[in-house]
């Protein structure tokens, strides 16, 4: 079952990347004002897919589990 946030982070993540399909097909990426509007789409798809990435990766959808965060939860024993 997806989460709200990994379902708005992967639209957020998309949307973007639409904008630079947009771009290049009107041919403004030759323009400076096209490339730096292509570079901040990008960036803020990157952030997006990340942040998706990491809300799949801590619900346990990529296999990989978080065994550092389990292990450091339980109390430490003390040795005298």
């Amino acid at each position: 079952m997806l989460s709200m946030m990994l379902a708005v982070s992967i639209v957020l993540g998309i949307l973007p990347l639409i904008g630079v399909a947009w771009t290049l097909m009107n041919g403004m990426i030759t323009t400076v004002d096209g490339m730096f509007m292509s570079l901040i789409l990008l960036t803020l798809s990157g952030v997006f897919m990340l942040n998706a990435y990491w809300e799949m990766r801590d619900m346990g959808m990529l296999g990989g589990k978080k065994t550092a965060a389990v292990a450091s939860k339980s109390p430490a024993v003390k040795a005298s």
